[in-house]
Formats: structure tokens, sequence, C-alpha cells
């Protein structure tokens, strides 16, 4: 029988040391960290739609089309004799949508399943309390509906961003022209800069007219006395429905004048707030399972009990930070699919696929850094490359197989995943020993062993041809890149954000980009101006 064919002898080349058992990196790191995130991308990505639907006006997962939208908001006319009061009147109409997009964006991280929309957009001839909703409702701006679309009652509310000052706005409310708000006793929504002041002051004014009814009462003044205490009972009844709304002045302008701007904004928080929650699982998982590996290993004696400590902060550490980009990326990334028009992608963005996506870029740039630090070839950066990306395609079927066979948040997902990934592993290791070690007739050996003579020269021909291009191509690239990755890691260490973003800009400069801003002050004007943020 003949020997077992070693395709990765090549003759006359220097051989690599040999790899420690147990170091190569199968990206199950990525994966856990990917299936722990899939829950938190899954509830984030939700909220992140509401603002993607906030700004273009179309909510495909719902399949509605909402009546205004920031963008269609900025596009009004303005008088240029009066621009400072157009922008404030449209910034009200921005305040609506946006208002809209925040309340349903924690509802949904929340798991709350009612939903506030803008009575422009429920259903014509609806009711609430005996008051029919029609176009530009002059009594409520919002309702709330309930998991069936239906609305709750005494869930109307009024938006009132009016005014120069709180003192200002709450004179307003005071004024004849609200009572009806008053009157049908709909909660009202005041900018989140203002609330503070305006409840302090509404409540101040309601106990000063108090005093003044009972000294006029006392002095037998009975008909001014009713009028100050009619005042008295309209502040308070102010003060007890005032609301905060999820927005500021600030925060409306901007909606009106910058409407991308604020939506990345407002989308880069949620991914924020995901990675953070990532994070913390992932810090969990990955400290747990490393918890138990140096355990073992202090156990056998291959670690102290110093080096396990340290081996145990750093993989904790790694799973926290590959956790957060995971948990980051991944909101953002399903909450654009679940807004797609093509209800295929919108489908794939209920699974663990957004997620995996994110850490399978992850764990390819782990492999990248790997090749660039002369620790793998060409060959085997491209063939770890495929391999951990069929992995985790693997691990996202059954990931979202596991989440509904186990109906836990996490843990199913995580099940399925890893049962995914295992499968996957060991059908590539079946299928390469089955090549190896299937008997062959006699009659067709001779011809197998010429025909494999024939293609290990094949393939080692191609394999120092793909070197060669690899090498040729990269062998400008990897100091400069090698360079840059040392400057950002020192500045990391050092918290020098203008140290990190100048060796970022380096490796854009090598690969022909052109960098927006060079120090994180021109960052922080770039996303206080117009210009769009490229990415």
């Amino acid at each position: 029988m003949m020997d077992p064919i070693d395709l990765n002898d090549d003759e006359g080349q220097e051989k690599r040391p040999a790899k420690p058992k147990g170091a190569r990196d199968d990206g199950s790191a990525g994966i856990s960290a990917a299936l722990a995130g899939g829950e938190v991308s899954q509830r984030y990505g939700g909220a992140v739609k509401e603002h993607l639907a906030a700004y273009g006006g179309v909510d495909n997962e719902a399949n509605k089309t909402l009546k205004i939208n920031l963008k269609s908001v900025s596009e009004y006319k303005v008088n240029p004799d009066s621009k400072a009061k157009n922008f404030k009147t449209q910034a009200g109409f921005s305040a609506e949508v946006k208002e809209t997009a925040r309340e349903n964006a924690e509802r949904i991280i929340n798991g709350d399943k009612t939903r506030v929309v803008r009575t422009d957009d429920v259903k014509e001839n609806s009711q609430i309390g005996g008051h029919t909703i029609t176009k530009n409702d002059q009594l409520y701006d919002h309702v709330t509906l309930d998991e069936h679309g239906t609305i709750i009652e005494g869930s109307g509310s009024q938006m009132k961003f009016v005014g120069k000052n709180p003192q200002e706005a709450l004179d307003n409310l005071a004024s004849k022209k609200c009572e009806k708000y008053l009157d049908a006793n709909a909660e009202l929504e005041v900018p989140s800069d203002y609330y503070d002041e305006m409840k302090a002051d509404a409540q101040a004014r309601a106990a000063a007219l108090r005093e003044q009814a009972a000294r006029l009462r006392a002095e037998g003044k009975t008909d001014l006395a009713d009028k100050q205490q009619a005042k008295a009972e309209k502040y308070e009844k102010i003060h007890k429905n005032l609301e905060k709304s999820k927005v500021s002045n600030k925060d409306a302008l901007e909606a009106r004048l910058h409407p991308e701007l604020s939506t990345i904004k407002d989308a880069a928080s949620l991914g924020h707030r995901a990675g953070i929650e990532s994070a913390k699982a992932g810090a969990l998982i990955g400290g747990g399972v490393s918890v138990v590996k140096n355990v073992v290993a202090m156990a056998s004696g291959e670690k102290s009990p110093e080096e396990a400590a340290l081996a145990v902060a750093k993989d904790t550490g790694t799973a926290a930070a590959t956790s957060y980009v995971t948990g980051f990326g991944g909101s953002l990334i399903a909450g654009a699919m679940r807004n797609a028009e093509n209800a295929t992608i919108r489908t794939l963005s209920k699974t663990s696929l957004p997620a995996m996506i994110v850490s399978a870029a992850v764990e390819a740039g782990k492999t990248l850094g790997k090749y660039l630090n002369g620790e793998i070839d060409g060959t085997e950066c491209l063939v770890e490359l495929g391999e951990k990306g069929t992995g985790m395609i693997s691990s996202a079927c059954f990931a979202a197989l596991g989440q509904m066979v186990i109906p836990i948040p996490v843990v199913g997902a995580l099940v399925g995943g890893m049962a995914g990934y295992v499968l996957n592993s060991a059908l590539y290791k079946h299928v390469a020993g089955a090549l190896q070690g299937a008997k062959l007739a006699r009659e067709e050996r001779i011809r197998i062993e010429a025909e494999c003579e024939e293609a290990i020269k094949r393939i080692r021909e191609s394999r120092a041809a793909m070197e060669a291009v690899i090498s040729e191509y990269l062998a400008g690239h990897k100091a400069v890149f090698q360079a840059a990755f040392d400057d950002m890691k020192a500045a990391l260490q050092l918290g020098d954000i203008d140290g990190f973003i100048a060796g970022a800009n380096a490796i854009t400069c090598k690969l022909g980009g052109k960098p927006q801003f060079n120090t994180f002050s021109e960052f922080d004007a770039l996303m206080q101006s117009s210009e769009p943020l490229r990415l």
C-alpha cells in the first residue's frame, strides 16, 4: 500500500518549526463571542432599524411608509427672511419623528411589544377616548398601540417644542389655546432640556397662586380668589401631565438640519450599548472557559498559579474586546438587514448571521495578522481563512436551529452554533482521512500513483507561484502595516487617541485612501459639521 502523501513536504524549502499542540486558532473563541452576542444584536438591531426607518420613511419590516421622515422634513422650504423661525417650527416635526424612533428603540431593547406612532400614521377614523384622529390631528401627536395594533386608551400625547426658554414654554402651555390638551388630559411632551425647569416652575407658580387665592378669600374677595384658584389648578395639572421627551431642542434642530448625522449618532450610540452588553457576556463566557482550561494546566504542572492567573485575565479581556466589536457591528448590520427590501435578507437578520459576519471579519483579521507577523505562509493563510469561513457558516445555520429547539435566549443559539462548528470540523477531518485511508484496487493503483505524482508536482508549482504573487503584493505593505499596528497598539496602551488615528491613517494611505481626519479634534469637528462621514 502506498505511503500517505504529504502535500506540505516541500522539497528544497526550509522546514517551519512545528507548532505546539493546541496552538492553532480554530476560531472557536470568535464563534462563542458571536453566539453570545447574537441575542443582543437582535434586540439592538431592531432598535437601529427604527432610526433607519425614521430617516428614510420606509419600514420594510412592518410594511408601512411614514407620512413624514427626517429626510423629507430637512427638504422643507425656508423663507430667507425668517430662517430661524422656520427652522424652529420644522424642528418640531423632526422632534416628533425622532421621539417615535427613540421611544420604540427602547421598547424593543426592553422586550416591550407596544409601539408609539405618530397620529398621522394610524389607520383612518381611529379613535381614542371618543376622539376621532384626523390628519394633522389638533389634539394628539402620538398614541401607543398594543401588540395587536390597537390604540391604548389614555395614551394620547402632544409634543410642545415652543418658546425660547423654559419659562416662555410654560407660559405657552398655560395659555388659552392649550386648554384643549388639559381638558383631554393629554400628556405634554416637552424638550428634555426644558423639562426639569418647567416642572419646578409649574409647581412654584401653583403654590404662589394658591397663597394668593387664600389671602384674597380671607379679604372677602371671593371672585378674585376663585380666579387665582383656577389658575393654580391649571398649573398643577400642567405639572402632573408634563412628560420628558427623549429629544432635546438641540437634538430636534440637528435632526432638521443634519438628518444623516443625527441618524448615525443614534445608531452608533445603540451599537455602543450593544457592544458593552455583549462584552459583559463575552467576558463571562471567555473567562469561564479560560478558568477551566488554566486550572487543568495548573493541575498538570504546565503552568504556575501566577501564569494561570495572567492567562485568565488576558483571555477574559480578549473575549470582552472581541464581543464588544461583535455586538457593536452585529447590531448595525442587523438593523440594516431588518429594513432591507428583500424578504430573505430580513429573515436572515433574525438569525445569528449578523453577529457571525462581524465575528468572521474579526477572525479573518487575526489570520491576516499572523501572516503579516510571519507566523504562517500565504497558503496557510488562505486555507485558514477558508476553514474558519465554512465553520462559521455552519455555526450560523445550526445556531438558528438550536434557538428553535432550545427557546432560551443565547443558550439555544450557543449550543446549536457550537454543535454546527464541531460537526463541520469533524466532516472536514473525516473527508481528509478517507482520502488517505481508502484501499485502492490493485489494477487502479499504478494509474492513481502516477496521477498523484503529477498532481503533487502541479500543486507544488501552483503553491510556489501563489506564494510568489502573495509575497510580491504584500512586500510593500507588510512593513507599513506592521509599523502601523505597533503604533496603534502603543497608542491604545497610552490612551493616545491622536496616535491611534495616525496609525490607522497610515494603513489607509498605503491602500490608496485619503483620511477624512487626522486628529480627534478634527474628528469632533467633522461630527459637528454637515459633511457626511465616509465609512
